[in-house]
């Protein structure tokens, strides 16, 4: 038994990290200290004004646990990544995740190329970005690939130069082939230097370029190739036009504020941080995010928490960034940031100027998003926390957080097979999505079937934190009855686990009408927002399983018929498949135009025909 009283009594006076469980054992609260032994103790003294926040936390904790580390540095880097593992309920959460896309120019090769990339690595490219806009990077890729000639293939050069005929870009005059040796390394790379000086932002050299191109063209009565390079000067300008606004230096940072909804009367409030990126003194976009804040939090508290999880998950990190509050973590913070991007990093908070005004065009940018989002923050919340709050009332529940629910498809048990989808917080959580290919069972049996993609899910050896089955859920949902239920509560018990499990009983038109749970038939509301949210996770677990079904189908039909034929493997398959489109049309295809499909000659061509003839 963990005795809080005598626990206290043992911390260290060290920095550290600790956590707090609650008495189902789930993390709740993450934090960092200078000193455990101070910090950790204030929580549980009751003369301390903690705010109503802190109250309601320390009426849940159970027991905590704590890390010792060697520095206060250590010890946010900590907590950071246990913040973003666990997602403690009562630590400020981001509500959503993004990732920014970035160019890549790709200098340490021979005949270097201009990617789109999702992240910066440490592999010797060039990185331009990030940008908020993928479609915007992908528009930005072309037209330097139109206007410097750079090569769209995969192929490695030299080595493989002369070994496959030029592709389509080169006989469009938008690539010099050097996958011909038409070009030197040398030569190629000059414009590659120019390429990295676009992307810098030096366009002037480029558009007086093609202006004079322009020109010649008008004049020799060229018109459409004149027309190409106005169009492409146009495009020019536009990118030109996204980057405006400039500061005096030429250096990376990042601009954010806070907005937060200070008029509801609830436990929890609305926030949106609003950021600006200046790349190159160039302002090259915005992003805001949505966080979950509990009333009492301060904007410097917001803002601490939302540098120590965008900067944990990013892998750009600016050399300053502006703020609009002085906030108390600031030194640790640039400290952490300096060795993340092995430069210093600088956290500001603007007093006058134009730095000032650019933080005050973010806030404002905040407060806007904020009043305009309002009403559909609460609808979002309302289809899921607010839903599964309701599913919780029905089924005398409390914690859930991880919903699983499970279906069943077969045709007469032709390939049968399982589906797992899962909704977090009520939303649906994809990458955790599962399938499974039914191995045990022979003919159509939904039950037995069943049990095996429960027992198969439930004795999975985790293969780390991010793995799907790593999290055991906290609500299972079955599509069906009383018998669904009784095969899951059999495999849970068999296993020794003790979660809850809810049928979704459906009327004869396929529609949920009640939940089944503990023998008892619940009537719910059908106009409610946990009836359509079961209904959209027994819809989505029907769909899952039957797109998988489907794709197995598919495959099998064409491996019955095509693959059983002599000499003809996955490549001939597949050209004959481009070509004829289906199977009948192969069939009735002569042997002169069997012959004349990719990779097949006369003598596959024959064996193709006799086998359908």
């Amino acid at each position: 038994m963990f005795q809080i009283e005598e626990e206290l009594k043992k911390l260290p006076a060290k920095p550290g990290v600790y956590i707090m469980h609650d008495e189902r054992d789930e993390i709740i609260y993450v934090g960092k200290a200078v000193s455990l032994k101070n910090r950790v103790r204030q929580y549980f003294q009751s003369s301390r004004n903690k705010g109503a926040k802190i109250e309601q936390m320390v009426t849940h904790i159970a027991r905590f646990e704590y890390i010792i580390t060697d520095s206060e540095l250590e010890a946010l880097v900590l907590e950071c990544n246990l913040i973003k593992e666990h997602r403690p309920k009562y630590n400020t959460m981001l509500k959503d995740d993004k990732s920014y896309p970035f160019i890549k120019v790709t200098v340490n090769e021979a005949y270097p190329r201009v990617l789109f990339s999702r992240r910066m690595k440490k592999d010797k490219a060039k990185y331009f970005g990030p940008y908020t806009s993928a479609a915007a990077v992908k528009d930005v890729i072309e037209l330097v690939k139109k206007l410097y000639m750079v090569r769209s293939c995969n192929r490695v050069l030299p080595r493989d130069c002369g070994k496959d005929r030029p592709c389509l870009y080169y006989h469009m005059k938008q690539c010099t082939a050097p996958c011909q040796g038409n070009v030197t390394s040398e030569e190629y790379k000059k414009n590659i230097n120019r390429v990295i000086r676009f992307l810098n932002g030096d366009f002037q050299e480029t558009i007086d370029e093609l202006t004079q191109k322009m020109e010649t063209a008008s004049e020799e009565l060229r018109f459409e190739d004149a027309v190409e390079y106005r169009d492409l000067i146009q495009s020019i300008r536009k990118i030109g036009e996204r980057q405006k606004i400039t500061s005096y230096g030429q250096e990376d940072k990042d601009i954010i504020a806070v907005a937060m909804d200070e008029s509801q009367d609830l436990r929890e409030q609305d926030a949106v941080v609003q950021i600006f990126f200046m790349r190159d003194g160039k302002l090259i976009g915005r992003d805001h995010f949505y966080l979950r804040v509990a009333r009492g939090d301060t904007k410097e508290q917001v803002l601490s928490s939302f540098l120590k999880q965008f900067y944990a998950g990013t892998p750009f990190i600016p050399r300053e960034i502006m703020l609009q509050k002085e906030i108390e973590d600031a030194e640790i913070i640039e400290e952490w940031l300096s060795t993340r991007r092995g430069q210093r990093v600088h956290i500001r908070v603007p007093k006058k100027g134009t730095k000032e005004k650019l933080v005050e065009l973010a806030q404002e940018n905040a407060t806007m998003v904020l009043s305009k989002d309002r009403e559909r923050i609460k609808r979002e919340e309302g289809r899921t926390i607010g839903a599964v709050k309701e599913i919780e009332g029905w089924l005398g529940l409390s914690g859930v957080a991880r919903m699983e629910a499970f279906d069943i498809s077969n045709i007469s048990g032709f390939e049968s097979v399982g589906s797992m989808v899962v909704y977090e917080r009520g939303r649906p959580k994809r990458s955790d999505y599962r399938k499974f290919k039914i191995k045990w069972v022979q003919g159509p049996n939904d039950y037995a079937s069943m049990e095996e993609v429960l027992t198969r899910r439930f004795t999975h050896e985790s293969k780390g934190e991010f793995d799907s089955f790593a999290k055991l859920p906290d609500l299972i949902l079955m599509d069906g009855g009383r018998g669904q239920v009784n095969i899951a509560l059999k495999v849970l018990g068999e296993l020794g686990l003790d979660i809850p499990v809810c049928g979704m009983v459906k009327d004869d038109h396929h529609r949920t009408r009640g939940l089944y749970f503990e023998n008892v038939e619940i009537a719910i509301d059908t106009s409610s927002e946990g009836f359509r949210l079961i209904t959209r996770i027994q819809d989505e677990a029907h769909r899952f399983a039957i797109e998988y079904h489907r794709s197995l189908r598919s495959k099998e039909q064409v491996r019955s018929i095509l693959d059983d034929i002599p000499g003809i493997g996955e490549t001939r398959r597949k050209a004959l498949m481009r070509r004829f489109k289906a199977v009948e049309n192969i069939r009735d295809a002569s042997l002169e135009e069997l012959s004349q499909t990719e990779t097949m000659n006369m003598r596959s061509a024959q064996q193709v025909y006799d086998f359908f003839h």
